[in-house]
């Protein structure tokens, strides 16, 4: 389950056909980078090349020149080289990335700064995503200003810049058809490690053994990596957003929550859920639990084409605020207390973001100031919760410690929505029978 070559070079042509004439477009792809003396950490490649091409290897660059006779894509990426490739792995190399990546023309990356000079000159715009890389900036304003130096011999360098990302990340933003069968299996793979992280919960055992469990449930099914650092947060560490030490022994009584998500051929997962380290929920805990629920089922129903980005976190804060007041964590009116964001001592984050190739993926939220509509393609998530910090001397003693979590995968559709990470139970009795069964 792959995106195609033919995928690959219509998102090009798509791309190139928003540019203007006589423009350029600059992708980077990442580098490696050293985890400690001389070992690196595992390479992942820059997502936006990634999306153009497919291509996995480090020290690549990615030219679009539209209307070029020669070659309107062109890649610059290392060579072969069978000495470090005995030690380091195997390259595509130039004549590869024509062949398989279906590029036009492909060069030595130790060759950019000769030719891409010359691939420059004569355009009027350059479509590059400054500020991400200081090294590449300089770069790239040097290839200009050797152009500028040129003037006088006739040499025409680009009068603008324009931040690639206008036009590529609203492409990215709607997901195609391929997309979201690989989207719907890192779901499913992420799916089945959330399980069995609830079966294997015992108090006394470590939060690593169940961050343990779910990277291997990934790794088994062809997902090697996780697509941000696991949150295994028991008792008040699931009242920490992002905690990530994993290192605390859980306790009989507590809650434990997680939000982990595999990367599945470059596309993450992102799911978050709450059950008790020992199998039952307190009522306190059950109480809290089924508000984040319903607040969760009402902010899904909101996910529909037309709709605008902030519907479904709005659905959100109203049952979490009226839910507050019953249980008597908010005191005043559901109408004022919105008003004052009094709801953000217990929720302090929004109900969502996007999701792609990136955990929080690229688009804008807003569209000239405005809630953008959802359209079908889009994939967010949807993950309200509730957090009564220990110390939250405000409420009864009963309440505090409680973190809940629960997030799922969202993708629109033509007339509505489906969720992509609903294997995994959420309902409390669900949850709580799935724990039995396994002790």
């Amino acid at each position: 389950m792959k995106i195609s070559k033919a995928e690959f070079t219509r998102r090009r042509k798509k791309l190139m056909g928003m540019m203007d004439r006589h423009s350029i477009a600059i992708i980077p792809g990442a580098r490696e980078v050293t985890r400690s003396r001389d070992t690196e950490y595992a390479f992942r490649q820059d997502s936006d090349l990634f999306y153009l091409t497919g291509f996995e290897e480090p020290d690549a660059v990615l030219v679009l020149v539209p209307g070029r006779r020669q070659g309107q894509v062109v890649l610059f990426c290392r060579e072969r080289d069978p000495e470090m490739e005995l030690w380091n792995g195997y390259r595509l190399g130039p004549e590869g990335a024509v062949a398989y990546l279906g590029v036009d023309d492909a060069f030595p990356i130790e060759d950019l700064d000769e030719i891409l000079p010359g691939l420059i000159e004569g355009t009027q715009r350059i479509y590059y995503s400054m500020g991400h890389d200081d090294v590449f900036d300089q770069r790239v304003m040097g290839w200009v200003n050797q152009i500028r130096r040129l003037v006088r011999t006739g040499a025409a360098p680009p009068a603008d810049f324009t931040d690639l990302a206008f036009l590529l990340h609203e492409q990215r933003l709607i997901k195609s058809a391929a997309e979201v069968r690989i989207m719907r299996k890192a779901g499913e793979i992420s799916a089945a490690a959330h399980i069995r992280a609830m079966q294997e919960c015992q108090p006394g055992r470590y939060e690593y053994h169940l961050e343990a469990s779910i990277q291997h449930t990934f790794a088994e099914h062809g997902a090697r990596f996780p697509a941000y650092n696991s949150i295994v947060g028991s008792g008040p560490n699931a009242c920490v957003l992002h905690y990530t030490e994993n290192a605390a022994r859980m306790r009989a009584g507590d809650l434990v929550l997680i939000d982990a998500g595999c990367e599945y051929q470059g596309y993450a997962a992102d799911i978050t859920r709450t059950f008790p380290v020992s199998g039952q929920f307190s009522p306190e805990q059950r109480a809290i639990y089924d508000l984040v629920l319903e607040a969760q089922r009402a902010a899904i129903a909101k996910v529909r084409p037309g709709n605008t980005w902030n519907q479904p976190h709005d659905a959100t804060v109203r049952v979490i605020t009226r839910g507050l007041i019953k249980l008597g964590l908010l005191k005043g009116k559901e109408r004022d207390l919105i008003k004052s964001e009094a709801y953000r001592d217990f929720y302090m984050h929004r109900a969502g973001h996007w999701l792609g190739l990136d955990v929080h993926d690229v688009g804008d939220y807003r569209i000239e100031g405005r809630w953008r509509q959802l359209e079908p393609g889009m994939v967010l998530t949807i993950e309200p919760g509730i957090y009564i910090a220990t110390d939250n001397t405000r409420v009864a003693k009963r309440w505090r410690g409680i973190g809940i979590r629960i997030e799922d995968d969202v993708v629109v559709t033509e007339d509505g929505c489906d969720v992509l990470t609903d294997d995994v139970p959420k309902r409390a009795e669900d949850i709580e029978a799935l724990m039995s069964e396994a002790s």
